[in-house]
């Protein structure tokens, strides 16, 4: 039977406190770790700081402080689980082994977000941000080599391509056509909410990671690569925040917030493959489930609205990390040369994007230098091409 979370209590939030000893988990093992464990820590990391600043968001315009108090107390819960999930990842990786595993995130989670998405309109968002990921995680595999010396499959394993995606230059547009049209919240399926939170937060989560750690590199095209990948995940964020409708009261928000965040707890319960890492997803949930009750009840009581009404009777088809090469290769095909104009798309260049262009491309870009430096000192880019040639011919090698 599907799970719904409204069912079940969970562990009441004065018993959710841990000491020192139960958040010091052991992180998982570098070389021998599921590539997509890291992936499920990565993405509930990067949901958890979505649910900590929103909570601080909220907490800076509400003037009740009994609700403040409330906030306070499930956000220092939520930092305690944002801590745990984090200290997962292993100290001996170095920033661009977990570059690498962000930007699988970011592909295979927008891959599998964009395949069950049941709004077009939000699906061509998806896709749309799916190729300029594919295509970091291209231009950051051929800095590793540069850098450390190693080859990005001992990170993805075989589970996610490596070629390019969207070039690098035409990833920059106007601020103004990052901008989308949000969904109804009156007629947006729950489901909808849930994968637009989900993005906005992964996506977020990268923005923030390569704004600082970019400047600790010493060599020059790391960290121009970083700056310059940093400044389109500016864009993605911009990108799929505004599909959130802000017409949804803060009550909403926080109800959508923890609804997620028992969602993705309970998906990644059910396919993680790592028994003592799927342990902690079941104390998250066990977490969870409280705090969406508590939301819950503070949207009846000032809101003066059920809950139910918003949110779906049970929770939707767990999200998996799976590889979605065929789907990747299809988007490539048909979608690598579109661009934006205001909120719609657009397969020809435009003033506004050519101007924008102009300007910030005036100076070769790094996205460009990184695969030029890498053949110099290899021979060839890399890439990890398991389902044959690239899907559009200009982009094949040869």
């Amino acid at each position: 039977m599907a799970f719904n979370p409204l069912e079940h209590r969970g562990i009441p939030l004065d018993d959710q406190l841990r000491d020192w000893g139960q958040l010091d988990v052991a992180p998982v093992d570098p070389d021998h770790a599921d590539p997509y464990t890291k992936c499920r820590i990565i993405t509930m990391n990067g949901i958890e700081v979505e649910a900590i600043m929103f909570s601080h968001h909220f907490n800076r315009v509400c003037p009740d402080p009994e609700v403040k108090q409330k906030l306070a107390h499930v956000r220092y819960m939520e930092q305690q689980q944002q801590k745990t999930v984090n200290w997962l990842l292993p100290g001996q990786a170095s920033v661009l082994e977990t570059t690498l595993s962000y930007e699988q995130v970011a592909v295979d989670l927008t891959g599998w977000v964009a395949r069950m998405e049941p709004d077009p309109y939000l699906k061509q968002a998806y896709d749309f941000g799916l190729l300029e990921d594919f295509d970091h995680l291209y231009r950051y595999a051929n800095l590793y080599e540069m850098i450390e010396h190693r080859r990005a499959e001992k990170i993805v394993d075989q589970l996610t391509e490596v070629m390019p995606g969207r070039p690098g230059p035409l990833q920059h547009r106007h601020p103004m056509d990052n901008v989308r049209e949000p969904y109804d919240r009156q007629t947006a399926a729950p489901l909808s909410k849930l994968h637009a939170l989900t993005i906005m937060a992964a996506e977020q989560q990268t923005m923030n990671f390569y704004m600082n750690v970019g400047p600790m590199y010493m060599e020059p095209i790391a960290r121009q690569l970083y700056q310059e990948i940093g400044l389109v995940e500016e864009e993605h964020v911009t990108h799929y925040e505004s599909l959130v409708d802000p017409g949804e009261t803060w009550w909403e928000r926080l109800v959508n917030h923890e609804y997620n965040e028992c969602y993705l707890y309970y998906s990644f319960m059910q396919t993680e493959t790592d028994p003592r890492v799927k342990s902690i997803w079941e104390l998250h949930l066990n977490m969870e489930l409280e705090h969406l009750h508590i939301a819950c009840d503070l949207m009846r009581q000032h809101d003066g609205r059920d809950p139910e009404s918003i949110l779906a009777p049970a929770l939707p088809e767990p999200v998996r990390f799976e590889p979605n090469k065929e789907y990747v290769r299809e988007v490539l095909a048909t979608q690598i040369d579109w661009t934006t104009l205001g909120t719609g798309y657009v397969q020809e260049a435009h003033r506004r994007f050519e101007e924008w262009q102009a300007k910030i491309n005036a100076e070769r870009p790094p996205q460009q230098r990184v695969i030029e430096e890498h053949i110099d000192k290899y021979g060839e880019e890399y890439r990890l091409e398991t389902e044959g040639a690239h899907p559009v011919e200009r982009l094949r090698l040869g």
